[in-house]
């Protein structure tokens, strides 16, 4: 996995002028919107597959000096509660940084879908104008918790929906709980990620490719740092198989029976390399 190259970030303000609204109502997106979100929630617990996590300490020319490589998939204890499973042995070249599988625990308390119809009563959303993501034609939504609380993560940032289909193609932003940001572990700084979906299946948008950029604040100086976190070779799970479960932090929606095949355009918004 290259380092992927530098890429536009849309940092969206609180404007007064969103621009021209939604051709349909904005009560009417969020609640496609939700729907879709149901069905892609429900369909990626019928599929495996590789979970890779890189972390990177850049140097002064920002290129890697150091990094942390780990391959997971989904597994399941004998509780039958979901964990992430290493299938390829941890490896580290981090020169500051001890990292174990365990300190990626806070990740999976990160709803992959948050704004499915169990959870969208928990939030606000603000509609802000448009956007250019490739060739899709998107809405951009902020997104914020009502109320924060200790025990579940909730998202808070940017959202861009495609103003065709009503599906997210990319959000922006951190997890909250009522003691603000949540870091993706307590040795790593990682709060904001920039997450892309891309079409799985031929069915499903469902989260690819996730970036976050930080720095690492060391007595003797500060250390540029990058986690890139790429899903990939997802497979259906066989008849038989029980699908893992949801990940704690999210609630079971209301059963949604996945569609056939969507609707959406099978070329999806294109994340870093």
């Amino acid at each position: 996995m290259d380092p992927p190259p530098e890429h536009r970030v849309a940092r969206i303000g609180n404007t007064s002028d969103p621009g021209e609204p939604p051709t349909l109502p904005i009560d009417e997106v969020i609640k496609k919107l939700s729907n879709r979100e149901d069905v892609y929630f429900q369909a990626r617990m019928h599929y495996t597959y590789r979970k890779t996590i890189r972390i990177q300490e850049l140097g002064p020319d920002g290129k890697p000096v150091g990094e942390y490589l780990m391959v997971t998939q989904p597994g399941r204890d004998e509780d039958g509660a979901t964990f992430d499973k290493v299938v390829e042995h941890p490896k580290s070249t981090l020169q500051h940084m001890q990292l174990e599988s365990e300190d990626f625990e806070t990740l999976n308390r990160m709803p992959a879908f948050p704004l499915t119809t169990s959870q969208l009563s928990k939030y606000n959303l603000k509609y802000l104008g448009k956007d250019q993501l490739d060739e899709i034609s998107c809405y951009i939504f902020e997104v914020k918790p009502k109320v924060a609380e200790r025990k579940n993560a909730y998202f808070q940032g940017i959202v861009y929906i495609d103003d065709k289909y009503m599906e997210v193609v990319k959000t922006y932003g951190s997890w909250v709980n009522d003691l603000g940001e949540m870091k993706s572990s307590p040795q790593l700084p990682f709060t904001m990620f920039e997450t892309y979906r891309e079409f799985v299946d031929g069915k499903y948008w469902f989260p690819t490719y996730a970036r976050s950029d930080e720095t690492l604040h060391l007595k003797d100086g500060e250390i540029p740092v990058k986690m890139v976190i790429k899903w990939s070779d997802f497979k259906p799970l066989a008849a038989n198989a029980p699908p893992p479960a949801p990940a704690p932090a999210a609630t079971k929606p209301a059963a949604v029976p996945p569609p056939a095949a969507s609707s959406a355009p099978a070329t999806p918004v294109t994340p870093p390399k």
